[in-house]
């Protein structure tokens, strides 16, 4: 397995070192909402070269902190409820306000594949970005749908690929590296 993620690693080093990778880290919500606001207004004057690839909601509930417990729960108090909050959608401001030029990629995870194809169209309409990543959970590591607005694209890993370790976002980031490429010359 080592010798198969060798490439991928030189490639992320080579990425990181070149500054055309920024990975950036958070440990909760409130700091990812502020960073990705940040990132995106810092990167916006980069127009249609910037690529926004938000491969995973942070969550879609959490608990605000003003509402979180001050002290540990006592049991004896009988059984708990949570009331959790709905995470803020950031695709409409980071698409409208911070990054308008960026090309803009979501991911729509879905246990039903019968709605996941709706699902991603309507987050297309809603959020006018350019692609969402569609996948269905029992087979998210070896097929995925690219969806944009005019095409619906399968890329999927054969039993070979699979024996040698190929993991499916391989097969992602090299379909949209394309993608981009072209979304810059019609943008030039």
């Amino acid at each position: 397995a080592l010798p198969a993620l060798l490439p991928a690693l030189r490639e992320y080093q080579r990425a990181t070192e070149t500054g055309a990778l920024l990975a950036i880290e958070f440990t909760g919500l409130a700091e990812y909402l502020a960073l990705l606001r940040a990132a995106a207004r810092a990167l916006a004057p980069l127009g249609s070269s910037v690529m926004f690839y938000l491969a995973a909601a942070v969550s879609d509930f959490y608990i605000p902190a003003s509402e979180m417990p001050e002290h540990k729960i006592q049991s004896s108090e009988g059984p708990l409820q949570i009331t959790m909050k709905m995470v803020p959608k950031m695709l409409s401001p980071l698409v409208r306000d911070w990054a308008p030029e960026a090309f803009v990629i979501s991911f729509k995870l879905e246990t039903d594949p019968q709605i996941l194809l709706d699902k991603s169209q309507q987050a297309l309409e809603k959020y006018r970005h350019q692609v969402v990543v569609a996948n269905v959970l029992e087979s998210r590591r070896t097929s995925v749908i690219i969806v944009t607005r005019d095409s619906q694209t399968p890329l999927s890993l054969s039993d070979e690929e699979i024996a040698q370790g190929v993991e499916i976002e391989e097969k992602i980031v090299s379909y949209l590296q394309d993608q981009h490429m072209a979304f810059i010359e019609r943008k030039g």
